[in-house]
């Protein structure tokens, strides 16, 4: 296969998105735009390291995780009131410290080994600011990211806790890794966390957007990877929430990583009461069932994800981008058409299945049409991963196994993760000080399990 080139996207116009028709709980969110590029507004509610990134914070739109949040940061307000500290005072502490470098990136200090050199900014967000380095022991290009106050809100913290831990768990060739981890030059005070990945050129978006050909070749292989990385998660129980062209990273090679699993959650089929919470993913790769509240959702809405990416890689456009929860819906059925009267009464939520039975009768559309210079097979597989109803949609072990991927097919490429992991953290009462601690530990345990070298002043 021919190598990408790295090209500079075109601009992408930047709209609001925090609505949720069908919830009455409140939801917030915010966004910043990165100084390289504007953002585009399905980049708007989560957040990954590239030059085109915009984050923002995690919106809930369950209220009882919500009262359960909310409750707990109460609690916590008493315990964190003499921990107050000033930003200054503790960046002073942390520069005396022998074997660490502090230099100014975007208006905010930097402070890491003195083993990485610094070369650029290059991605800035509402969670923090990534960097590229020069790892000077091992002549490898590495990604910073400092997640800059991290226990100003709960789900930031919890979502900082949830992604170190999953990065720590995870051994697969389609998944970013996590090389390095600052600690904290003091447990009870530090507010920003720091984490050493592995640096890649650009990001699945910016190639969309780019003028680059792209062959029915390059969808493949970009196709098979993405599945691979997502055959890996759910063999873990992992679901990864937040799939989307932006949170998967690239190479020259067209080598393919999955990243951003702050908004991960556990799913075992064999559960009674999976957690699982209505956490809103990014809307354009949002699965109907999550949008609709249609009930327990599985990793098939990963799959929705990953066809959502995949039309959107063979027209170079997004297939639904939605200004609003209606609109989406709308933009859906009009490809892939309505469902059944008879699915539409399995939908749980009142105001989503009336506002289901509302909408026209529409048939799936022609996707011969819509993807004219597409072959038959992508077209079927895609037509599979776009089903409506989650029930009826294709399996990531089936879409592995499609003719259309066929020619990338091998079996011993299918790694699965050995371990499944553990999110009963998330049924604590964790208060600020509680995540604070957790936080430092996986810190110093990733440290020192990865014979990292400590610096003995830390």
């Amino acid at each position: 296969m021919s190598k990408v080139k790295v090209l500079t996207p075109r601009k992408v116009p930047l709209t609001a998105e925090t609505d949720n028709y069908f919830t009455s709980s409140k939801s917030s969110s915010y966004s910043d735009r990165s100084e390289d590029i504007s953002a585009s507004s399905e980049e708007s509610e989560s957040e990954s390291y590239s030059e085109s990134t915009t984050n923002s914070s995690e919106i809930t739109t369950s209220s009882t995780d919500k009262e359960q949040s909310d409750s707990s940061q109460d609690n916590s307000e008493s315990e964190e009131s003499n921990e107050k500290v000033n930003e200054n005072s503790l960046d002073e502490d942390t520069k005396k410290l022998e074997n660490l470098i502090s230099f100014p990136v975007a208006g905010t200090e930097f402070t890491v080994d003195q083993k990485y050199k610094y070369r650029k900014k290059i991605g800035q967000g509402a969670y923090g600011i990534v960097i590229s380095a020069k790892d000077k022991t091992t002549k490898d290009m590495v990604a910073i990211k400092k997640i800059i106050g991290v226990f100003d809100r709960l789900t930031d913290a919890k979502r900082t806790l949830r992604e170190i831990k999953l990065l720590k768990h995870f051994n697969h060739d389609n998944i970013l890794c996590l090389k390095d981890v600052m600690v904290p030059p003091v447990k009870e005070k530090f507010s920003s966390v720091y984490l050493v990945t592995e640096l890649l050129a650009t990001d699945l978006r910016q190639i969309i957007n780019s003028e680059q050909d792209l062959t029915e070749d390059h969808v493949r292989y970009f196709l098979y990877q993405i599945l691979c990385a997502l055959k890996y998660l759910h063999s873990g129980n992992v679901i990864h929430r937040d799939l989307k062209p932006g949170n998967i990273l690239l190479n020259e090679n067209c080598d393919l990583k999955v990243c951003d699993f702050g908004l991960a959650r556990f799913s075992d089929p064999e559960e009674e009461n999976p957690l699982l919470t209505q956490y809103v993913a990014t809307r354009w790769y949002r699965s109907p069932e999550i949008i609709l509240g249609w009930g327990e959702y599985t990793s098939s809405i990963d799959v929705w994800s990953a066809g959502c990416i995949f039309g959107e890689i063979l027209n170079r456009t997004p297939l639904f981008p939605g200004k609003d929860f209606m609109h989406q819906i709308e933009l859906i059925i009009k490809i892939v058409g309505k469902p059944s009267k008879k699915e539409i009464k399995t939908i749980q939520n009142k105001r989503a299945r009336s506002f289901m039975k509302s909408l026209p009768n529409k048939k799936k559309a022609d996707f011969s049409k819509i993807f004219s210079t597409s072959s038959e097979e992508a077209l079927d597989l895609l037509n599979k991963m776009l089903q409506f109803n989650p029930k009826n949609r294709i399996t990531v072990d089936e879409a592995l196994k499609h003719p259309f991927l066929e020619p990338l097919f091998d079996s011993d490429d299918i790694q699965l993760c050995q371990e499944n992991f553990d999110f009963s953290f998330e049924k604590d009462k964790l208060t600020k000080k509680k995540l604070r601690n957790l936080i430092y530990d996986e810190i110093t345990e990733f440290v020192e399990n990865k014979n990292i070298p400590k610096n003995d002043n830390l």
